[in-house]
This record gives structure tokens, C-alpha cells and sequence, in this order.
């Protein structure tokens, strides 16, 4: 693909996952020694699940988007029924009482990830095909929202929060984007806002977070030891951090410190300039994904607006929830840093969706607009 080589999100993608590699390797030496007797396991699994996901992403960048618009519906009740499998005993696996994976021989895989590049894409054709139903009536924006309900109920059964409320503010951000009907949008996240937070209070364990995520040293020891140890993570590394691979809270004081807990340890390794480095990078990639968004929606080409806008809304929005998490600014979720934590599943999704993102890029740079019905307008981002 023309121009691929120096778009400014392949850049941005190719840094987060360098620095997110070696951060990674620094921080899962001594777990990776000790649970497999080999201090680089999870430096070479994650460089395999990388390469397999670069190869994806390339794939799914030379594929035209009208492929993927066509296929949408059926992407979406493969990954409904592979969600549903998970819950049917002795089929899925379970890790911290949460039962989210299903066991595909050499490798566990999670369903909850593929959900995420599939519901943008669902969400992406609908907008194409129902643009004017969706700036107009209620039923526009409750249809697409009753098949985003359903996937948020399957994961809640997991349980796994932390996705189901980045899914449900991906499609809510991404109807208003596109231009859905204002009042029914604000209506229902009014009261998805209301039902998720019911959600949180009613099932002990996240009471418990809750409460631990407003005081954590009441019980550092206890229900506050992660959260402590990644605050004593982040503050410890001071302006310029304590150099790479001199961190302390990797030797079993943090927990999860190679996958949920990674921007702790970069944060201590590589200091304050590190951690805000790291953020700036989502930032900018948040900012290039709606830069092609906007592009493609001035060639009215509305099912690449809303992929290039639902691919950088959910992979933005879940490293700046992990992130929140590890400072200690939102209570505690089972989420991964997008191309930084270690996680095969995780790897493969997002990459999928990076190759997604590129081909909208492609595609709003050379095809002349489409003229489809679609959303005729779209709100300023």
C-alpha cells in the first residue's frame, strides 16, 4: 500500500510496541523464570504472537473494507457463539474466577478480545447502511444497542467489567460520531451509565475494589495490595526512572506486573518522562485514527469513517482505562495495555484492528467517495 511506510499511525503502532516489548521483557524476567524455568519465555512468546499479528494486520490491510462490510453479520454471530462457549462447562478455562477463555490446544484463546475489531466492524455497517434511520429515529440507535446489550450480558457472565464498559463507550462514541439521534444517545447512556454502576456496587468483589480503589492503604496488605504496589511502582521512579531493568516491584511485590500491570513497571524503569511518552503515544494515535476518520467521511465513505473512528475509540479508550487503573485514577479491571502487555489474544486483536485502520486510511487517501446512504453528516471530533 502507497504511503504505508510513513503514515503517521504505522509509526506511532510500531513505537508502542517496541517500547512496550522491552518494557514487557523487563518486567516478566523473574515470573517468566520461575513459573518456566526460561527467564525469556514471555519475551518470545509475545515476539511470536507479534510477528503472527504483523502478518495479520498486513493481510487485513489489502483487503478492501467492502469485504469486510458484506461479512460484518456473520463476524458477529461467530463471536457471540464463541463467547456463549465459554460459559459451557468444561469449555471454557478458567483464570481468578473469571472464565474467559477457551482452550485451543497449544494456546488459550480469548473470545472477549475478537469481539472488539468484530463490533466495530458490525457497528461500521450498520452506520453505512442505516445513516439516515440512525440521525433521525430512536429505533435507529436502539437497534445497534440492543446487539451491543447482548454482548456486554455474555461478557458480565465471564465476568469481565472492564470490557463490557469499554465495548458499550466504543459504540456509544461511535453512533455520536456518525451523527446518531442526540437525545436517544444521551438517553441511553444516561442509562447504561446508571445500569453499570448498579453493576458495580451489586457483586461483592467489585464493591470491594471500589472501595478499595477511594482508600487503598486503609488494607495495603490485603484488598489494597495491587493497587499500593503499583503506586509505589510509579512513584518510585522519580523524574528519569530507575533504568531499565532496575526496577524493584517486578520481583513478585506487583502482581500481574507483565500483562494488567505493565505501565507500573515502565513507569518506574523509564520515570515520569516514560510514562507521559507512552501516553502522548495513544494520544496521537487516538488523534491520527480520527484524522483518517474525518477524511473518509469528507468522501462520504462511511463505513471506513467509522471503522477508522470505532478502531481508535476502543484501542485509546482501553489503554487509557489501564492506564487510569495503574494510577491509582479508576478502580481495578482484568484489562490489558494494548500493544504493550502480554497476551496472544490481545496482540492478535489489536493488530487486527491497526490493519483495519490502515486499510480505511488507504482507502479515504485513493478511492473516490462511494455515495452510499449512510450518515450524511458527521460530528466534529
Amino acid at each position: 500500500m502507497n504511503g504505508q511506510s510513513t503514515s503517521p499511525d504505522l509509526r506511532i503502532a510500531a513505537m508502542l510496541l517496541a517500547i512496550g516489548l522491552v518494557a514487557m521483557t523487563s518486567a516478566s524476567v523473574e515470573v517468566s523464570m520461575n513459573m518456566h524455568g526460561d527467564a525469556l519465555y514471555y519475551f518470545k512468546n509475545q515476539s511470536l504472537f507479534m510477528a503472527v499479528g504483523v502478518l495479520l494486520a498486513l493481510v487485513l490491510a489489502r483487503i478492501p473494507l467492502e469485504v469486510h462490510r458484506k461479512l460484518a453479520p456473520w463476524y458477529g454471530v461467530i463471536s457471540l457463539a464463541l463467547l456463549t462457549l465459554t460459559l459451557i462447562p468444561g469449555l471454557g478455562h478458567t483464570v481468578n474466577n473469571s472464565t474467559r477463555w477457551l482452550d485451543l490446544g497449544p494456546f488459550r484463546f480469548q473470545p472477549s478480545e475478537l469481539i472488539k475489531p468484530v463490533l466495530v466492524l458490525w457497528m461500521a455497517a450498520y452506520v453505512a447502511q442505516h445513516g439516515t434511520l440512525l440521525e433521525t429515529r430512536l429505533r435507529g440507535v436502539l437497534l445497534p444497542l440492543g446487539i451491543v446489550a447482548m454482548t456486554v450480558s455474555l461478557l458480565l457472565l465471564q465476568p469481565d467489567f472492564g470490557t463490557a464498559c469499554v465495548i458499550a463507550a466504543t459504540a456509544l462514541c461511535m453512533l455520536f460520531l456518525c451523527g446518531g439521534y442526540l437525545r436517544a444517545l444521551l438517553g441511553c447512556a444516561l442509562c447504561a451509565t446508571v445500569a453499570m454502576g448498579g453493576l458495580a456496587v451489586a457483586a461483592p468483589y467489585r464493591l470491594m475494589r471500589i472501595q478499595t480503589f477511594l482508600d487503598p492503604w486503609a488494607d495495603p496488605f490485603n484488598s489494597g495490595y495491587q493497587l499500593t504496589q503499583s503506586l509505589i511502582a510509579i512513584g518510585s521512579g522519580g523524574m528519569w526512572g530507575r533504568g531499565l531493568g532496575d526496577g524493584g516491584q517486578k520481583h513478585f511485590y506487583l502482581p500481574e506486573m507483565h500483562t494488567d500491570f505493565v505501565f507500573a513497571v515502565a513507569a518506574e524503569e523509564l520515570g515520569l518522562i516514560g510514562a507521559v511518552a507512552i501516553i502522548l503515544l495513544f494520544a496521537m494515535f487516538l488523534t491520527a485514527a480520527f484524522r483518517i476518520a474525518r477524511q473518509a467521511q469528507a468522501r462520504e465513505q462511511h463505513f471506513a469513517a467509522a471503522v477508522a473512528y470505532g478502531v481508535g475509540l476502543w484501542i485509546s479508550l482501553q489503554a487509557f482505562v489501564n492506564i487510569a487503573v495503574n494510577m491509582g485514577a479508576l478502580p481495578t479491571k482484568g484489562l490489558t495495555l494494548p500493544l504493550m502487555s502480554a497476551g496472544g489474544s490481545s496482540m492478535l486483536a489489536t493488530l487486527a484492528g491497526l490493519g483495519l485502520l490502515w486499510r480505511a486510511r488507504y482507502e479515504a487517501e485513493t478511492l473516490p467517495g462511494t455515495g452510499r446512504a449512510g450518515s450524511r453528516r458527521g460530528r466534529a471530533a
